[in-house]
């Protein structure tokens, strides 16, 4: 029987070491209600309670948020009540491309569509988000983001998952992004 060299064997585990580690983002599966779960990139931590409260105020609280440890980068999922059901979701899609449209002031849309993942439809809608600032005598410099944003109906509830980073951290996160939308599984 012959044998491979050790300097060989060793040069071939150092490469599929290193072809693994390329392998996509790292995820962990993380229970987000009872019926969903959601894969989390590495490092992101769940926002506490006042964390949420300060930076997303409203009415209804999302149900979770994840953020990364500089807390520039956030994953989201907010719930609310809906009388849509999931035959309107191409309606939503025009809907919901206005209202962003709406409320930036330039939005650069890479991606609008309806997208099934585990056997589940999604409106989805990628952009690049410009806010400017239009006071009176106002000169701070515009506010980018990249967004991915996936809508989903289940029975009378319109589910939102929000991914967003600064825009100059694009290429980076957007391949996270997309891997995070992928693994929603909702029963």
């Amino acid at each position: 029987m012959k044998t491979t060299p050790l300097p060989f064997r060793l040069v071939t585990l150092l490469l599929a070491l290193t072809l693994a580690s390329f392998g996509g983002p790292k995820l962990t599966k993380t229970a987000i209600t009872k019926g969903m779960t959601i894969g989390i990139p590495a490092g992101f931590v769940p926002l506490p309670d006042d964390g949420i409260a300060a930076k997303y105020p409203a009415a209804r609280r999302p149900l979770a948020v994840f953020t990364d440890p500089s807390g520039r980068i956030d994953f989201s999922v907010a719930q609310k009540p809906t009388t849509f059901n999931d035959r309107d979701y191409g309606l939503l899609l025009k809907i919901y491309k206005a209202s962003i449209q709406n409320m930036y002031s330039k939005v650069q849309f890479l991606a609008e569509d309806i997208r099934t993942v585990n056997k589940r439809d999604f409106v989805v809608l990628e952009f690049v988000s410009t806010v400017n600032d239009t006071r009176r005598g106002g000169n701070l410099s515009p506010i980018r983001r990249y967004q991915l944003v996936q809508y989903a109906i289940q029975t009378d509830q319109l589910l939102v998952f929000t991914f967003n980073c600064p825009a100059d951290e694009q290429a980076k996160w957007q391949p996270t992004a997309q891997a995070v939308m992928q693994s929603i599984i909702m029963k």
